[in-house]
């Protein structure tokens, strides 16, 4: 019987802010331009974990974003170049987060796509979160051509917790960077 589940949701790239939404702009046309193929919509994704007891957002996010102490850090990691990572800006957290909030949920381009779990499944997927890899956001990993960041976590917490992440694909003929760099790190 299922009595948890975990949400998936699409965030496009950049919503609600003012650089984000530029810069993946640019990154985006650079690549199409390079791939020889249309531009296509970028999309961040995270996840809700529903349990009886609660919810919990899981989210990789700049560990200079958010201030509050009660946000559920369970690891962390460099962004850019491993030296760089002793300066808070140039950090990420990994969020799991008890009644948290997932930023820019409003933003979201449709509903969560929801996959069933046992509770036992969902609070091993939320313990999986602290043992993700803390893999330079924006780098290649080794085995992949992509680049490891929020998307990557998002894949690798499907895939550890027995999902195939590799069948997921983000909505409207969009793309997930770093969706591949997390099935690849699983």
């Amino acid at each position: 019987m299922n009595d948890a589940a975990v949400q998936l949701w699409w965030l496009p790239v950049g919503a609600g802010g003012h650089v984000v939404v530029h810069t993946s702009r640019w990154w985006e046309r650079f690549h199409a331009l390079m791939e020889h193929r249309p531009e296509q919509p970028l999309f961040h994704s995270a996840l809700i974990v529903v349990r009886t007891t609660g919810e919990w957002v899981i989210e990789m996010a700049p560990a200079w974003g958010q201030r509050n102490p009660s946000r559920g850090v369970v690891a962390s990691g460099p962004v850019g170049l491993r030296f760089l990572g002793r300066f808070r800006l140039f950090r990420y957290e990994v969020r799991c987060w008890p009644q948290g909030v997932l930023p820019d949920r409003q933003y979201a381009v449709a509903s969560p796509v929801v996959f069933p779990l046992t509770d036992a499944a969902a609070a091993g997927l939320l313990a999986r979160a602290a043992a993700v890899p803390s893999h330079i956001w924006g780098r290649r990993i080794n085995g992949s051509t992509d680049m490891w960041n929020s998307n990557s976590l998002t894949s690798w917490l499907l895939q550890e917790a027995g999902l195939d992440a590799a069948g997921i694909s983000p909505p409207q003929g969009g793309t997930a960077p770093g969706w591949a760099a997390g099935i690849v790190a699983s």
